[in-house]
């Protein structure tokens, strides 16, 4: 019993507890301000999402404003312009979480086929640069290109391809591959990283046994690589699947117009809209939770299907 007592919540003597303290009390600090920002400006502001369930007044605050329970939820899914916001906000970030995963594994797998590690460098620098560029100039560069007077349109006419110019931005067929082609391009090197990074930790008497065996490079990427960063993979694709509701804001909002208005709305601009610029912030807020307690339920489901498949998972 004397030693039971002895000894902290963390199993350990408590003479050995006070020691580890001592030794890395500089550790133990800096994560205090860590845990601090966190419960500041992470967890502090979800007092706000009490607004979702009130009738907000800025003048009477969270504490004085009239509970009127469910009523905000109930105004949003009755409202058809919410529903085909949610559409889009899906079908967006259904298509850019597809394209900027394939194409950031692809291409992480094609750079580690790059024999020349200045070579590699070079590249793997350039391409993810676009990442720090900000949406207003990525906007304007696919505003310059996809113009009337644009490169896509002088190539599209100079191979007989299209009679005549195409104005991309006046239909609504074209915004959604626009949107993917302009998240594909920003973030595909950047992504690539992580992936790059677990292909590097393939043992590499992997490789040289496929290469006794007679293995290829479509061979050993089949069999060595691809296998190598499974786990990756599926640990990255469910933590990305809770921000499919994040489809974006500023690409939507600034390459979006009247024409295409009803397939560039986004939860977000919808909260901007109707949540701030009339301020209703109490919609604003309850179409937030909802966007959250969604991801949240994405990330449960995919996270018990790796599970009951045997694969890596977040818990």
């Amino acid at each position: 019993m004397a030693q039971q007592n002895k000894k902290t919540l963390l199993g350990m003597p408590k003479d050995e507890f006070i020691k580890q303290v001592k030794r890395q009390w500089v550790l133990i600090v800096w994560s205090l301000f860590f845990f601090a920002y966190g419960i500041i400006f992470c967890y502090a502001p979800l007092i706000g999402w009490l607004m979702g369930f009130q009738q907000y007044k800025p003048k009477d605050g969270i504490l004085h404003s009239k509970w009127i329970g469910l009523a905000k939820f109930k105004a949003l899914f009755s409202d058809a312009t919410y529903i085909r916001v949610i559409r889009n906000t899906l079908a967006m970030g259904v298509i850019n979480l597809v394209a900027t995963t394939i194409m950031a594994i692809l291409f992480a797998i094609l750079l580690n086929e790059i024999k020349g590690m200045r070579k590699k460098k070079v590249v793997q620098t350039i391409s993810y640069l676009p990442h720090f560029l900000s949406w207003i100039i990525v906007t304007g560069i696919l505003h310059d290109a996809l113009s009337g007077a644009g490169i896509v349109n002088e190539l599209l006419t100079k191979f007989h391809l299209v009679s005549q110019p195409v104005n991309f931005f006046a239909h609504e067929k074209y915004f959604w591959p626009i949107v993917a082609f302009a998240n594909v391009w920003k973030e595909t090197g950047w992504n690539a990283i992580i992936y790059l990074a677990a292909i590097t930790a393939i043992d590499p008497a992997l490789y040289e046994a496929a290469s006794i065996d007679g293995a290829g490079r479509w061979d050993k990427i089949r069999y060595v690589t691809i296998p190598g960063i499974k786990s990756t993979i599926i640990i990255l694709l469910i933590m990305n699947v809770g921000n499919v509701l994040n489809a974006g804001f500023e690409i939507q909002y600034l390459l979006g117009n009247g024409l295409v208005q009803k397939v560039s709305q986004t939860i977000d601009i919808y909260v901007l809209k109707w949540g701030i610029s009339q301020m209703d912030y109490s919609l604003g807020t309850a179409a937030g939770i909802f966007k959250s307690a969604v991801s949240i339920v994405l990330i449960l489901i995919c996270n018990e299907v790796a599970k009951r498949h045997g694969e890596e998972r977040l818990f």
